[in-house]
């Protein structure tokens, strides 16, 4: 299937308020937020890093959609006119804000903190899985979502070196006449290469290097210095960004395992599934999966006993993002973005199977093996594999 199922518009449909209220994360830590761009070239990085941070009063709560561009490149991935759809958008969801801490001052540990680098499907960028991002590092992780830079975003930007100035990288569709697969292939293993470059600039942090964050934030990268544990890494993402976690697992030993959230498994080359060293989560809803797309999940559980599958019922593939939280017809329309199950209960199967596997591979000190019962697909809404293609595996 199609990796993000396009939006169905209509100029007339503006009926009912819209609103967005997006989830604070249920752990015992409040969460901060930052934005990194490191480098003056697209060979950089660009990331909205995820973290527990102190209490400040009034702090400011920073825009879901970051910037307007964002809106034409939605509309762009959506084959929609950007003259009426971006403007609708902005007018539906430019002023939702995500709650936490806009810079808010880290909060410093005895215990150094897991790190876990986030990948988005395609389409998306850093801020859309806003909900599960805060909602691990309010258990105590720090969350490094990337904003991928191989035209699978529906738009991200990098500064060149000239004060003020800033070069766009679009959305792109497949060209015409090449194959799908080859296209996407290489944006994949791209992908799984900003991961490993991710991890290797908190690496240069925590070895003291001064990383110059290019968009000038009030927000002093070297406090992260001895505050994060490069022992415990993981890597994250969802359809697109699940395979990209993956493929992260072949190219770099640090990651020491994976959670896949639907993910979208057509751009791995079959050579590469005996070669996955490490164990994957696999948590996919009811709507997206093909027996295909199963079938090479199962591969890498056969070879490793510790790789699970399970399918939370009565979600579909958006129901993995903010959009699930989007209420009023219109955004529900556009972004097909609600199952059937509870939106905060999808976050909570998803983020509890997602600590209990961390905690296992982790060696984490934590409680979090209380949810170990959903990684065997035990518990309500939630199945072991993949239930319609039992019968056909």
């Amino acid at each position: 299937p199609d990796p993000m199922p396009l939006p169905r518009l209509s100029r007339g449909s503006m009926g009912g308020t819209q609103s967005l209220a997006l989830p604070l994360g249920n752990g015992p830590h409040q969460v901060g937020c930052v934005d990194v761009m490191v480098g003056h070239t697209r060979q950089g990085l660009f990331l909205r890093l995820f973290y527990p941070c102190l209490p400040r009063a009034g702090a400011e709560r920073p825009l879901w959609i970051p910037r307007y561009e964002y809106c034409g490149g939605l509309a762009d991935f959506a084959h929609r006119s950007r003259r009426w759809c971006a403007p609708l958008l902005n007018a539906a969801i430019g002023s939702c804000r995500v709650p936490v801490s806009w810079n808010g001052p880290f909060k410093p540990c005895s215990r150094r903190y897991p790190l876990i680098i986030f990948s988005h499907g395609l389409g998306a960028f850093r801020t859309l899985y806003s909900s599960v991002c805060s909602e691990l590092a309010s258990w105590g992780f720090a969350v490094a979502a990337l904003e991928h830079r191989d035209h699978s975003a529906s738009a991200t930007y990098f500064c060149p070196a000239e004060a003020g100035s800033e070069e766009w990288i679009p959305y792109q569709r497949v060209p015409q006449g090449q194959k799908e697969f080859y296209f996407r292939n290489k944006q994949v293993h791209q992908r799984a290469e900003e991961c490993v470059r991710a991890l290797r600039l908190f690496e240069d942090i925590d070895s003291g290097k001064s990383v110059p964050n290019v968009l000038h934030q009030d927000f002093d990268l070297s406090v992260l210095k001895d505050s994060i544990d490069l022992t415990k890494v993981a890597v994250m993402g969802h359809s697109f960004g699940g395979v990209t976690a993956v493929l992260a697992l072949v190219k770099e030993p640090s990651f020491r395992c994976a959670v896949a959230l639907d993910a979208w498994m057509f751009p791995l080359e079959n050579a590469l599934y005996p070669e996955v060293p490490k164990p994957v989560l696999f948590i996919n809803t009811e709507k997206f999966q093909t027996p295909e797309s199963v079938a090479k999940m199962k591969r890498l559980s056969s070879r490793n006993s510790q790789t699970k599958i399970i399918t939370i019922l009565g979600s579909v593939h958006q129901s993995q993002t903010d959009f699930t939280f989007l209420t009023g017809k219109l955004l529900s329309r556009i972004f097909g973005a609600r199952g059937t199950l509870d939106p905060y209960k999808g976050l909570d199967i998803t983020s509890r199977a997602a600590l209990a596997f961390l905690q296992r591979h982790l060696n984490l000190e934590e409680e979090f093996h209380q949810w170990d019962d959903l990684l065997e697909g035990i518990g309500d809404s939630v199945v072991p594999e993949a239930p319609f293609c039992r019968s056909n595996l």
